[in-house]
């Protein structure tokens, strides 16, 4: 459920990168990715217990091939008119939309992976000429019912694709690959290895471990120091307002006994309410009177055993003898509610969170009288970004954590991600990241000159940059410099196909030149991506009639 971050100026056009199917016209061999139980099954020879009862667990089931968590099902999305129908067909599962009328549209698209347990929903992948996409529809558990994905459901049209990337896989799946470079979400071999949540993720390296038969340890996340121990769960389930991989780091490279702290800062709004976000328990946990109390005592692990779920008979008695262990007084066993063991009931209940529709959240800050309010949400013109596990971030993340927030639409966050990237680019000239920001943002306020000088510098020390890329084409085509800007745009484009934005920008330079066929090409790969294009559609209509005016699209 996640979309690459794709920093641009609408000269010529804003398009939200969204979600979008398209037509198979091919049906080449799909990577099969292995299932715990086998990628893990060296390890059931000697752990035979906590092998199998993972094996029931969410994170196990986390991910895999779409065939294997088949839900058929239909959604008519009335904003779009589509009608959306997941189906079985010929060994394989398939999303078919269709929609009647003016302009019609129909097609459908093979599911390869799908992504979700099932304890909250399930969503699906598909691709299109090795890049991976996502579903715009995805299944809703406590519903039992498809419904669009957040974000999309007052879409007019069916929505552009979605790119899901490796930083968004790497919480469902395992051994995660990386794209192409240059590339958000192309995939020469398989995007993945292994489906959900395999025993490395948590434990490291086994191989030597294996070999040995169990004389050479692994990693024990709760024998580690706390920042470590923690750090295993951080990892994904761990989500702030905004994060910031450290500069030449990338989170892929996590591993356990690591610190996450060394390879990414997360940032919160101070005071604000976290209950509202999805994937936020550990910001929930760490506002807790028993975390607060209990210090580095305390983890996720000192109630959750990430190799058992118990069943839903089992449940209250589970987390009611966790609760036991520090709550041990008299008063608990016998007058404090002896006929409620639901502890969680009370004090942790389900809530939904704004930005995740049809999701039951459970409230981790463990409150001693949930029906009380929330305190409200600080005021937007008090919203001051702290980091969530350093003391003291580097200036530069902190920078380009406001900046991620002003490309979200913040205002204040604009004027405070200049004034700090400004300071950043004095220390440290030669940041790729640094002068595309900085170059953005003169855009944003008029500063073309400025903004071009940028863009070109940041892609001097990294020319796959697709954001300085797009950014430097547009300032050059509005100056008239066209060719200059086809030729970034063709480059950008060749690698990042599935990006309706570059598409349609560079298909418009082509037209103003008068290049109508090389337009017209361009705008046909659009379609094969996002098939409910208007504005694509439009284009290629006009310049398949042969009408004039491209300047003035």
């Amino acid at each position: 459920m996640c979309s690459a971050r794709l920093q641009s100026v609408a000269i010529f056009l804003w398009v939200f990168c969204a979600m979008s199917l398209v037509e198979g016209h091919s049906l080449p061999s799909v990577s099969s990715p292995t299932p715990v139980r086998i990628a893990d099954a060296a390890c059931g020879r000697c752990h035979q217990a906590i092998f199998h009862s993972y094996l029931d667990t969410p994170m196990a089931n986390a991910s895999g091939m779409a065939s294997n968590r088949a839900i058929p099902g239909a959604l008519h999305h009335a904003p779009s008119r589509v009608n959306y129908t997941i189906s079985s067909g010929s060994g394989s599962l398939w999303l078919s939309y269709e929609r009647e009328g003016d302009p019609p549209l129909h097609g459908s698209q093979r599911l390869e992976y799908f992504l979700g347990s099932g304890h909250l929903g399930v969503t699906y992948l598909y691709s299109v000429n090795g890049y991976l996409l996502e579903s715009p529809v995805a299944y809703y558990t406590d519903r039992q019912a498809y419904d669009m994905k957040p974000g999309l459901s007052s879409f007019q049209t069916m929505p552009p694709a979605l790119p899901i990337t490796a930083g968004c896989m790497r919480c469902h799946m395992s051994s995660v690959q990386r794209a192409d470079p240059g590339s958000h979400n192309r995939y020469q071999g398989p995007p993945f290895l292994h489906g959900g949540i395999t025993c490395e993720r948590c434990h490291g390296d086994t191989a030597v471990h294996v070999a040995t038969g169990g004389k050479a340890p692994v990693v024990n996340p709760i024998k580690l120091d706390p920042e470590r121990r923690d750090s295993v769960c951080i990892n994904c389930h761990l989500e702030g307002d905004t994060s910031v991989e450290h500069d030449g780091r990338s989170v892929l490279d996590y591993k356990p006994g690591d610190r996450i702290s060394d390879f990414v800062s997360y940032f919160i709004y101070a005071g604000e309410n976290v209950n509202g976000r999805g994937v936020s328990e550990i910001e929930e946990l760490n506002l807790s009177k028993c975390k607060r109390v209990n210090g580095d005592r305390m983890s996720c692990m000192s109630c959750h055993d990430p190799h058992y779920t118990p069943s839903a008979k089992d449940r209250s008695s589970f987390y009611r003898a966790k609760c036991l262990a520090c709550h041990s007084q008299k008063k608990y066993l016998t007058s404090h509610y002896p006929g409620t063991p639901d502890c969680t009931g009370c004090h942790m209940p389900s809530g939904n969170a704004k930005n995740i529709p049809h999701v039951a959240w459970t409230d981790h800050r463990i409150r001693q009288r949930p029906s009380e309010p929330d305190l409200p949400d600080a005021p937007s013109t008090e919203h001051k970004l702290v980091s969530f596990l350093e003391d003291r971030p580097s200036a530069r993340d902190l920078a380009l954590a406001y900046y991620n927030l002003a490309v979200d639409g913040s205002i204040a966050a604009r004027t405070q991600a200049d004034k700090l990237l400004r300071s950043v680019q004095q220390a440290a000239p030669k940041d790729p990241a640094v002068l595309s920001s900085l170059g953005y943002l003169a855009q944003l306020n008029g500063d073309t000159s400025r903004a071009a000088e940028l863009a070109q510098s940041a892609l001097k020390l990294d020319p796959t940059n697709t954001a300085a890329t797009n950014n430097l084409a547009m300032l050059l085509a509005k100056s008239g410099q066209l060719n200059s800007a086809i030729s970034l745009w063709n480059k950008a484009f060749d690698l990042n196909e599935d990006n309706d934005q570059l598409g349609l920008n560079l298909a418009l330079a082509e037209c103003m030149l008068d290049r109508k066929d090389d337009g017209k090409q361009v705008l046909e790969r659009v379609l094969i991506y996002s098939p409910d294009s208007q504005l694509a559609r439009r284009r290629l209509h006009a310049m398949q009639a042969g009408f004039h005016g491209c300047s003035s699209q």
